[in-house]
């Protein structure tokens, strides 16, 4: 029995020691399964802020994107951007002219630490601005500005000295987006936004009203058209060594402007003060005479008087014809017989003085005083000429009829044109994007103005033309030269084209003008499919020449080429 307890007792002593042992093993097991549970929960929580953070960041970024905020913010800076003055926009909405939140740069020497550092950072960033003037200002403790209506770069490198002495100043700025495209148009504000020139300061009171602030002011003008002009017209000054240049393009039949361009023009968006003649709006403020261009008036004149036709034959043309103390004669040799037509195609002077004298003086009169030629243009600017004093004097019927001995601006020959081809009505040029209700005059007979539009096609397409240079392929031109020299000085020359397009059933008239062109010797010309060099001074070799490239360019944009043509042929035939 004794045997068999300690044998018992042997196997309960070995039970105990397996059951600790056990015990032991589950324990440890349950320490590592909460260190790993312990350690998976601190991953999952670091795993939860990294993906918070990421989404706070992604929130923020798209919130910034979807929203302006300005990227410096100054004290005192207004939150909310009110324009002062209404947008310029030009026929299809592209923006002209626009105001802006700008600053000024000023330095409040009391807020600047180191003097001295700043000073150096200056001048090797902005050597330009800091004279000695404004250096010393800085040890005077006096408030100043270093520069009003800094760019946006020049903010941003001033921004980045982080000095608390550096100022920005906001304030309202006039911007044009077009630089100098425009600039005898629109014209430019002060520093205080009243409009000082043109566009602007002849709607300075509609610009700024505050009822309006969002509905911008419309132009008749097309961005396009006026950069492929002043491109071309750009390239006549160097090609023909011209000191002056200027086109308009009008619709004759409201008097729309669609391009005004002189040369030399300025950028409006530097807000110099400019003097010099060479830089005037030589369309509406230039006064010349014009020379040539006024043989279509004296024509135009007998034809609705009944006095000719354009078949008549003038004949017995002498060479000169002596008027009081002048002779007047043609720079060139003509038939002694030549048709009306004829006179104008070839432009002569003789011709062209003996109608005048079967019109007559008061019937002349009469139609100077309608076209308003001798009076300043009305227009949407202010920046318009005056012509010369006029008196009808001996011998001034003889000169006016071929264009010498008046002055007009350029703007008031154009408008006539437009009435002598558009069916006879005088229009009113116009730059504002509107309805247009006029009662217009009747200048001469839709059957006058028809007979006008032949001859002026003729002058284009006619072999003893002066405009043939102007003969582009499906835009039916016509169109009548004027070159006139200064009297004082024979150097000084103008050469004028006035063109209507197409002729058979006219919509626009352009004018070209050169101020002091020179022969351009290496030019190759296509003179009716001819290569020639270019040997004479004459509007018929240049004016003409720039009118026929800007055409070529235009015309697509105006949509006038053929089809225009065909539909007019098929009315003509119901």
């Amino acid at each position: 029995m004794k045997k068999k307890y300690k044998k018992n007792k042997r196997f309960n002593e070995n039970q105990s020691s397996f059951y600790f042992e056990d015990y032991l093993e589950t324990n440890k097991k349950n320490k590592i399964l909460k260190k790993k549970n312990l350690s998976q929960d601190r991953i999952y929580l670091l795993f939860f802020l990294f993906f918070s953070l990421i989404l706070i960041f992604g929130i923020r970024i798209i919130h910034v994107s979807l929203n302006k905020f300005e990227k410096f913010n100054q004290e005192g800076s207004s939150q909310k951007f009110t324009m002062m003055r209404r947008d310029i926009v030009d026929r299809n909405g592209v923006l002209i002219s626009r105001n802006i939140k700008s600053f000024h740069a000023a330095i409040n020497p009391n807020l600047v630490k180191n003097k001295e550092n700043l000073i150096i950072k200056l001048k090797l960033n902005f050597p330009e601005l800091l004279t000695k003037e404004k250096e010393l200002a800085f040890y005077k403790k006096k408030y100043f500005y270093l520069k009003k209506r800094i760019t946006q770069n020049e903010k941003e490198k001033l921004w980045r000295f982080g000095e608390k002495g550096i100022i920005f100043e906001p304030f309202q700025s006039r911007i044009y987006t077009h630089s100098n495209l425009f600039s005898h148009i629109i014209g430019q504000v002060d520093f205080d936004n009243y409009g000082v020139s043109g566009i602007e300061k002849y709607f300075d009171k509609e610009l700024k009203n505050s009822k309006k602030l969002d509905e911008p002011l419309k132009l008749t003008l097309d961005t396009n058209i006026q950069y492929l002009i002043n491109e071309e017209l750009n390239k006549a000054l160097i090609t023909f060594r011209a000191t002056g240049g200027a086109a308009l393009l009008m619709n004759i039949e409201n008097g729309e402007i669609l391009s005004l361009v002189s040369l030399p023009n300025f950028d409006i968006n530097k807000r110099e003060r400019i003097k010099e003649k060479k830089y005037m709006n030589k369309i509406t403020k230039g006064v010349y005479e014009l020379g040539s261009i006024f043989k279509t008036f004296t024509i135009a004149l007998a034809l609705d008087n009944n006095l000719i036709t354009p078949k008549t034959i003038i004949k017995n043309i002498p060479r000169s014809i002596k008027c009081s103390k002048y002779e007047i004669s043609d720079l060139k040799e003509f038939p002694k017989n030549l048709s009306v037509e004829d006179i104008v195609i070839r432009s002569s002077n003789i011709g062209t003085v003996l109608i005048a004298r079967k019109v007559g003086e008061e019937k002349f009169k009469k139609f100077i005083k309608e076209t308003k030629l001798l009076k300043s243009p009305e227009l949407q600017l202010e920046e318009l000429g005056n012509p010369i004093n006029f008196n009808w004097d001996k011998c001034k019927l003889e000169t006016v009829s071929y264009g010498h001995g008046i002055t007009t601006t350029p703007l008031q020959a154009a408008t006539t044109y437009a009435a002598l081809t558009n069916g006879g009505l005088i229009i009113q040029p116009n730059l504002i994007k509107k309805e247009i209700n006029q009662n217009y005059d009747r200048l001469i007979s839709i059957k006058t103005s028809n007979e006008i539009n032949k001859i002026l096609r003729k002058v284009v397409t006619d072999k003893e033309g002066t405009a043939s240079l102007a003969d582009i392929d499906g835009y039916y031109v016509g169109g009548k030269t004027g070159t006139s020299q200064n009297y004082k000085d024979n150097k000084q020359n103008l050469n004028t084209f006035i063109s209507t397009f197409p002729s058979y059933k006219p919509k626009f008239v352009l004018l070209v003008m050169l101020e002091n062109p020179k022969v351009a010797n290496d030019l190759i010309y296509n003179y009716r499919g001819i290569k020639i060099k270019g040997s004479r001074n004459e509007a018929g070799w240049n004016s003409v020449y720039v009118a026929g490239k800007i055409i070529k360019k235009i015309g697509p944009i105006l949509a006038i080429k053929n089809k225009d043509f065909n539909q007019y042929v098929v009315e003509k035939t119901n």
